[in-house]
């Protein structure tokens, strides 16, 4: 299981990290987003019963995968909070935005795979929460892309955890019904 306390201020912290953000296209706060990705991962921790597994390093990193992406919180500010591992764990699932576009989902993908399985799950758990209906000023060739993008997470992460590369399949394809 996972250490409740840490948690605790891994969440507050992130809340407060994200007050501001809203899930895009929708009214709902951004908690809603990583806690759903937080859920995703810890059911598939729970699931597969692996004790070799860090659930509490995965869940922090599922909380706080987008702080460093999306508001001021630098890498130091995690290292302060939580160490390092953590803090490595955040940045690999930070895209690097000094690489040209079509370079960046690749870089990041390698770089969580040199963090191990648990962030390879928090990736994979962010893509199932994404694949919701899309935005409706996407056009099909960015839905496509959105999908691509998808399958080439799978592809590249799996491996380590059955019951959540299973979710990651489904939901890739449940979401061609949104190309036309």
């Amino acid at each position: 299981m996972w250490d409740q306390d840490l948690y605790l201020k891994t969440l507050i912290f992130a809340g407060k990290a994200h007050h501001k953000q809203k899930v895009p296209g929708s009214v709902m706060s951004y908690v809603v987003h990583f806690t759903n990705v937080a859920m995703e991962v810890a059911n598939a921790l729970i699931i597969s019963s692996d004790s070799s597994l860090d659930a509490t390093f995965a869940i922090q990193c599922a909380l706080l995968h987008d702080t460093i992406e999306d508001t001021s919180i630098s890498y130091d500010d995690i290292v302060r909070e939580f160490g390092n591992r953590v803090a490595d764990g955040v940045l690999a699932l930070t895209k690097n935005t000094e690489l040209p576009k079509e370079n960046q989902m690749t870089d990041s993908l390698n770089r969580i795979i040199a963090q191990g399985t648990e962030v390879r799950m928090v990736k994979m758990a962010d893509r199932i929460n994404n694949l919701q209906p899309p935005p409706e000023h996407w056009d099909n060739n960015k839905k496509r892309k959105y999908k691509k993008q998808a399958t080439l997470i799978h592809e590249m992460l799996g491996g380590v955890n059955p019951y959540i590369e299973k979710r990651l399949k489904n939901k890739i394809r449940e979401y061609e019904q949104y190309i036309d």
